[in-house]
């Protein structure tokens, strides 16, 4: 499978990763300046899903996605540390006029000051993969544990107050 996809990936941190893939997210967002190497690549790209997921970047991201009609998965369900996928990095854009292409030129997904345009999503089985900041060459990386889920991800345990005994029924003989 890992022949397949892009040997250059970009980590995407949570749920956004998933968005893109899954979701119709056709720009991801950076602050780069105009000599950043990664500002003249254009291409396919694996999407590599960082560990990292704060609860309030979860939340912001799910209450955006909400807002435009994308349902976001749990958190817990979101898969880290790794390669999730493929798409082409078709240009680089500043606004929220998209270039051609699919008949639709506004994107709700651009917030700038910089995006990169992407097409063609595909999904991949996951493969465990360390990241790093801009695009990098990538190798599946047996050696990596996966990421633990966080405490706040996990379904919520009944507290002692919460559970309650239920009350004997009965008469008395």
């Amino acid at each position: 499978m890992t022949q397949s996809l892009p040997l250059l990936a970009l980590s995407v941190r949570q749920p956004w990763a998933w968005a893109i893939i899954h979701a119709g997210k056709n720009v991801e967002n950076r602050d780069w300046v105009r000599t950043n190497p990664g500002m003249t690549y254009r291409g396919p790209v694996a999407i590599h899903a960082s560990q990292g997921m704060t609860r309030a970047e979860y939340d912001e991201a799910a209450a955006f996605m909400a807002s435009i009609g994308v349902t976001c998965p749990p958190a817990i369900e979101l898969q880290r540390g790794g390669i999730i996928g493929s798409v082409i990095v078709q240009d680089i854009v500043r606004n929220r006029d998209m270039p051609g292409g699919d008949g639709n030129k506004f994107s709700p997904w651009f917030f700038g000051p910089v995006g990169l345009l992407l097409r063609k999503p595909v999904a991949c089985e996951f493969v465990l993969a360390k990241g790093a900041l801009g695009f990098f060459k990538w190798a599946a990386g047996d050696h990596l544990e996966s990421q633990q889920p966080a405490r706040w991800m996990l379904p919520e345990q009944p507290t002692k107050a919460k559970q309650s005994k239920p009350e004997a029924q009965g008469t008395l003989l």
